[in-house]
């Protein structure tokens, strides 16, 4: 007499699936520098190097960080980048801004503009 686990061959497989699915769907639309405070995002491409936003580093009471969707080659598609560089600010996980350079492919938002709106997303917690 032996035992058919077919029953139980398929509910395992059915639990990897669930499980593949719930992994792969918490790595896209969330922020690259994880779920806690606030998080500013600068996009960019090796091709467009010259470009690229150094103040970013700069900002205060933010964690920073910077991808290169060439070397990331899924980054584009996840964080629905269509131009660059571009600046995404996230706060507790979540996009709250946005902000993408010109047909020139130059940021055209300054230090000050951006720092600002940190400033305001901090003062909205008190």
């Amino acid at each position: 007499m032996s035992k058919d686990y077919t029953i139980w061959k398929v509910f395992a497989g059915y639990l990897l699936i669930l499980l593949l699915m719930l992994v792969s769907s918490t790595a896209s639309g969330q922020s690259p520098c994880g779920n806690g405070g606030l998080c500013v995002t600068q996009f960019n491409a090796g091709f467009n190097e010259g470009n690229k936003v150094a103040w970013v580093t700069e900002l205060s009471d933010c964690d920073t960080k910077y991808i290169d969707i060439m070397v990331d080659g899924k980054a584009a598609a996840a964080y629905k980048i269509v131009v660059v560089p571009t600046i995404v600010v996230y706060r507790d996980g979540e996009e709250v801004s946005r902000f993408q350079a010109n047909i020139m492919m130059q940021m055209e938002t300054e230090q000050k503009e951006i720092q600002n709106y940190i400033d305001e997303l901090l003062m909205e917690d008190f």
